[in-house]
């Protein structure tokens, strides 16, 4: 449940962080992670950078510090970091120019900068998926050129996937990802892997143009608690309603991306995602937990 001016209570707080509410109530009294102001009826909430600090502490874990040591560095950088905005402005202004400029040493330190300095989610949400949708804008007005969406499409692609390293590891639910056949844009699918990552799923990711049959098979071989399949344009998915409605028998099916739909769900059995990649792992996390 959501209080006034952004604040949460722990069961919400939970479930956008894919902690458990046991988990969280340790940090906050082992480490001092977690610093709640109380509502007029005593409950405990907790606040836009409760969540940050939360999300940072996790990022330090996974890069293999013990919770101790995740805890007092997470600290450490909220201390130095009052305030992301300022960081997150540069960053993002750096990285487009670099991208903009064909640099790619500059988009990699950019790219370096912003990890540092902020939480993987933030990154993705306020600055990688703003880029992918202002560069769409420029290539649909004409005032990107084919060399200047290749290269940033490339690089960025190329330090996600670093990024997605071993995330099929661990003990959550497994999602497996895929593009529909013919389907080579993959950037929006692998930003939505590594959020739901982010929400303790292990990811199995298949990329582009990936045939329903071979979909199917590797579905009935690791029982994925979610398909996901991206597709672009409805022409991806357009009759192949047959391959879908016996993925979706093998699987739950959800369907994402500009060609998709509620009706093209409704055919197939499929759900469809009508969200940001972000947006998008919320829906399939709180799906499975349902």
């Amino acid at each position: 449940m959501e209080a006034a001016n952004g604040y949460l209570r722990i069961g919400e707080l939970s479930r956008r962080s894919g902690v458990s509410t046991e988990l969280l109530r340790a940090w906050e009294r082992r480490y001092g992670l977690l610093r709640p102001t109380r509502s007029e009826g005593g409950f405990r909430l907790y606040s836009p950078q409760d969540e940050r600090r939360v999300a940072v502490m996790r990022d330090h874990l996974k890069r293999g510090l013990s919770a101790a040591q995740a805890a007092r560095r997470t600290l450490e950088e909220a201390e130095r970091r009052p305030d992301d905005a300022p960081a997150l402005a540069r960053g993002a202004d750096g990285l487009r120019e670099a991208l903009n400029g064909l640099d790619e040493t500059a988009a990699h330190a950019a790219i370096d900068r912003l990890l540092s300095n902020l939480s993987l989610e933030t990154v993705l949400g306020e600055v990688i998926l703003p880029y992918l949708r202002e560069l769409g804008d420029r290539w649909e007005r004409g005032e990107a050129s084919v060399a200047d969406e290749h290269f940033a499409s490339n690089l960025l692609r190329g330090r996600l996937l670093g990024l997605a390293r071993g995330w099929d590891q661990g003990a959550g639910p497994r999602a497996l990802l895929a593009c529909a056949p013919g389907e080579q844009h993959d950037l929006a699918l692998i930003v939505f892997g590594l959020a739901l990552r982010e929400r303790g799923w292990r990811i199995t990711f298949l990329g582009p143009d990936t045939p329903f049959d071979s979909l199917t098979e590797a579905a009935r071989t690791l029982e994925p608690a979610a398909v996901v399949i991206a597709a672009s344009a409805p022409e991806r998915i357009a009759g192949a309603e047959a391959g879908l409605r016996k993925l979706a028998r093998a699987a739950p099916l959800w369907i994402a991306g500009a060609g998709a739909s509620p009706e093209a769900g409704e055919k197939t059995g499929a759900r469809h995602l009508d969200a940001d990649p972000l947006g998008a792992a919320d829906l399939v996390a709180r799906a499975q937990r349902e």
